[in-house]
């Protein structure tokens, strides 16, 4: 179970991206492949459009819970640890996500 710091921490990360309209319904800590535990500075937030992975502080992709539509920021590919919970997030490795967002499928827009 997450401590009330560590929530405390994640919700200022939120406020500090931008997200402090009262709109993040929730916000869920990425978990370790490894150790199943709550990784540092990688989470989720979802609301009641979608959901949005954050890295660092910074946005990298939103999914909409009603279309499936998908947007990267320009940053998607920022580090190898941005990248290895992005492909979490996606549910795909790199490779397929340059795919889609070579072909159209992924939208490249600033999220932050």
């Amino acid at each position: 179970m997450m401590k009330d710091t560590e929530m405390r921490t994640i919700l200022a990360k939120a406020h500090d991206a931008g997200i402090h309209d009262g709109s993040v319904a929730a916000v869920v800590p990425m978990l370790s492949p490894r150790s199943g535990k709550p990784v540092a500075n990688q989470c989720i937030m979802r609301d009641v459009n979608g959901e949005t992975f954050q890295s660092y502080g910074t946005n990298i992709a939103k999914r909409y819970w009603h279309t499936g539509k998908v947007i990267l920021d320009p940053a998607w590919d920022y580090s190898s640890t941005t990248g290895k919970y992005r492909n979490i997030f996606l549910g795909e490795q790199k490779g397929e996500t340059q795919r889609k967002i070579d072909s159209g499928e992924y939208e490249l827009d600033n999220l932050n």
